[in-house]
């Protein structure tokens, strides 16, 4: 299961991590983003064992600060950051092997 964050702990959680964080913006509502949500669970299921890498979500109702923060205009919008910093932006439905790469990718 995903790491549930909101504007109180987000900055500790994900900006200050050192690594690399998926971070999936979504609402209860919103059609796309539960098919979305159990691929986010998947995805930190298989990458719990790793201490550098971080997969998370942040609903955009509940934490407003932190969706405009990122410039969040549309859900699901996922985002990855490496050591603190958006490196990546997806918006839409994402595939699950699409999100393994792209982590990856950002890992080397």
């Amino acid at each position: 299961m995903a790491q549930e964050l909101n504007d109180q702990n987000f900055a500790k959680e994900a900006k200050e991590f050192k690594g690399v964080v998926l971070i999936d913006f979504y609402a209860p509502w919103c059609g796309p983003c539960k098919m979305q949500g159990p691929i986010i669970d998947e995805l930190a299921e298989e990458f719990k064992s790793r201490k550098d890498v971080k997969i998370v979500k942040v609903n955009v109702d509940e934490s407003q600060t932190t969706a405009q923060e990122f410039s969040v205009m549309s859900i699901p919008t996922l985002k990855i950051l490496k050591d603190g910093k958006a490196v990546e932006e997806m918006m839409g439905l994402q595939q699950k092997d699409d999100l393994v790469d792209k982590i990856n990718k950002h890992l080397k």
